[in-house]
C-alpha cells in the first residue's frame, strides 16, 4: 500500500467504527505485541497547552540524552505530524511500514469478531509500534479527548501524569462545569504515579487534588506564582522562576504567548522530580530557548501569526498576548460548528481593537458559515469586518491590506493547519 493510500484508509476510519473502551484499546495492542512494553511513559492531559508542554517535555528529555517518542494530536498539515522520534516526525516510508503492521493486526483482530480500532486507537498504535522499533526509552503520550475514556490511557502505568489548564470545550462529551471536565481529565491519575497540573480554578483544582490523594499520588500544583514574566523582545518571552531550583537565570522561550511561561514551568516541574540530582536545568534551558511548536502564536511570516485558539479560555489567552503597543494589527478567524464560537468572538472584541477583521468558512463539513460569523461580530464591533469564503482569499486580502501591520489568524486548528499549507506551497513555488 502506498503512502496516500495509508493515509486515506486512515482518514476513512470514522465512516466505519465506533467508540471503543479502553477493554478493546487492550486488546488491539496485544494483537500489535504489546508495543508499549518497557517505554517510560509521560501522559498528558488537560483542555488547553496539551501540546506545548508534550512538546516541553520531550525536548528537556532529549536534552538529558534520552531517546524519545512523541504522540500528539491532532496534525495541522501531514498526519506524520502525530508522531515523532528524537524531535523529527517519521518519514512517509516509515509511516508505510507501521501502517503494515497495523493493518494486519486489525485484520487479525476482525477475524476473530473484534470491532476495528477507532482513527485515534489505530495512530496510538502504530506510534507505539514506531517507538518499540526505534527504540524509544521514554515516550510522551498526549491524550485525544478527555483522559478518564481516551486511548491513550490503555497504556499503564505511566512515569508521571501531568494536567495541563482546566477549561471549557468539549462539553457534550465531558460535562458543563469545570469540575466535571476536571474529572474526566484527572482520569488518567494512576494509583502512587506523581501528578503535576497547572492552577486553573478552585472547583477544577480540587477536583484534581482530591484524585491524587484517593491514587496516594504525589501531587503538585503550578500557578501563577511559580513565575514572573519579564518580557518580550526578538521574537523570545522572558521569564523567571520563583523557585530557588531555578537559580536567577532568565529562561526564554522562542514564542511570544504569554500562557507558555506556565506550560515550560509544568513541564520543567514534572522533569526535575524524574530526574532529581541527575537533572541538568542548564541543557533544559538551551532546548526551550529553540523550540518552536508548530500552531501555538507561531509567526510563519514576517508579523503573520497563527494560533490554535479554538475554545473560550484559549482565546482569552490569546489576547492577552497581543502586545497592544506595536503598531495596527488585523485578525483573521474562522470556527467549526460545535464550538461556542460567539462567546469566543465576543471575547476577542472586548478585549481587542484591531483594525479589521476578516472571517473566512473553513473547508470541511464541520466549518461555520462565514457570513454566520461575520454577522455575530458586527453584533460586538464597530471595527470593520469583511467576509471571504475562501481561506486564500482571506490571508490575500490580509497581507494586501497589512502594510505594516501584523496578522494573527485564530478560531480553530483546521484554519491553522489551511493556512500553513498556503504558506508552505507559496514558498515551494517561489
Amino acid at each position: 500500500m502506498t503512502y496516500g493510500e495509508a493515509v486515506e484508509y486512515i482518514l476513512d476510519i470514522p465512516k466505519f467504527t465506533k467508540k471503543n473502551d479502553a477493554v478493546h484499546t487492550k486488546t488491539f495492542l496485544r494483537y500489535l505485541g504489546d508495543p508499549q512494553e518497557n517505554l517510560k511513559v509521560l501522559h498528558v492531559a488537560g483542555t488547553n497547552g496539551k501540546g506545548s508542554v508534550c512538546a516541553y517535555l520531550e525536548a528537556m528529555l532529549r536534552s538529558e540524552g534520552k531517546r524519545t517518542g512523541l504522540f500528539t494530536s491532532p496534525h495541522l498539515v501531514r498526519i506524520n505530524e502525530r508522531i515523532a522520534i528524537d524531535g523529527c516526525q517519521i518519514s512517509d516510508g516509515r509511516f508505510c511500514q507501521i501502517f503494515g503492521r497495523t493493518f494486519d493486526a486489525v485484520k487479525r483482530m476482525e477475524e476473530q469478531g473484534l470491532s476495528h480500532p477507532t482513527f485515534f486507537e489505530f495512530l496510538l498504535g502504530m506510534a507505539l509500534c514506531a517507538f518499540q522499533e526505534e527504540g524509544v526509552e521514554y515516550a510522551v503520550l498526549e491524550t485525544g479527548l478527555g483522559g478518564r475514556l481516551d486511548a491513550t490511557s490503555a497504556v499503564e502505568p505511566p512515569l508521571a501524569c501531568v494536567i495541563t489548564s482546566i477549561g471549557y470545550d468539549h462539553m457534550q462529551y465531558l460535562g458543563d462545569t469545570l469540575a466535571e471536565i476536571a474529572a474526566e481529565k484527572a482520569g488518567i491519575i494512576r494509583p502512587g504515579v506523581p501528578v503535576f497540573y497547572a492552577s486553573s480554578s478552585e472547583d477544577s483544582d480540587r477536583v484534581i487534588e482530591e484524585t491524587a490523594v484517593k491514587n496516594k499520588s504525589f501531587c503538585k500544583k503550578i500557578g501563577k506564582d511559580a513565575y514572573e514574566i519579564l518580557g518580550i523582545k526578538d521574537k523570545h518571552i522572558a521569564f523567571s522562576c520563583s523557585s530557588d531550583y531555578y537559580g536567577n537565570t532568565t529562561w526564554k522561550l522562542n514564542n511570544i504567548g504569554t500562557y507558555q511561561p506556565g506550560n515550560a514551568m509544568l513541564a520543567m516541574e514534572a522533569m526535575r522530580y524524574l530526574f532529581g540530582k541527575d537533572a541538568h536545568p542548564a541543557r533544559w534551558r538551551a532546548v526551550l530557548k529553540d523550540l518552536k511548536w508548530s500552531g501555538r502564536m507561531e509567526e510563519i511570516l514576517p508579523g503573520v501569526y497563527v494560533d490554535g485558539a479554538h475554545n473560550i479560555s484559549a482565546v482569552e489567552a490569546f489576547t492577552r498576548s497581543v502586545p497592544k503597543d506595536e503598531g495596527g494589527y488585523i485578525i483573521i478567524f474562522s470556527a467549526v460548528k460545535d464550538k461556542e464560537y460567539e462567546k469566543m468572538v465576543s471575547v476577542l472584541c472586548k478585549n481587542l481593537q484591531p483594525d479589521m477583521y476578516i472571517v473566512t468558512h473553513i473547508e470541511d463539513a464541520r466549518g461555520e458559515d462565514a457570513k454566520r460569523l461575520g454577522n455575530i461580530f458586527r453584533k460586538y464591533t464597530d471595527r470593520p469586518v469583511s467576509v471571504l469564503e475562501s481561506v486564500k482569499d482571506a490571508l490575500e486580502r490580509a497581507l494586501a491590506e497589512r502594510g505594516k501591520r501584523r496578522i494573527y489568524c485564530l478560531g480553530s486548528l483546521y484554519l491553522t493547519g489551511m493556512i500553513k499549507e498556503l504558506i508552505q506551497e507559496v514558498d515551494t513555488d517561489a
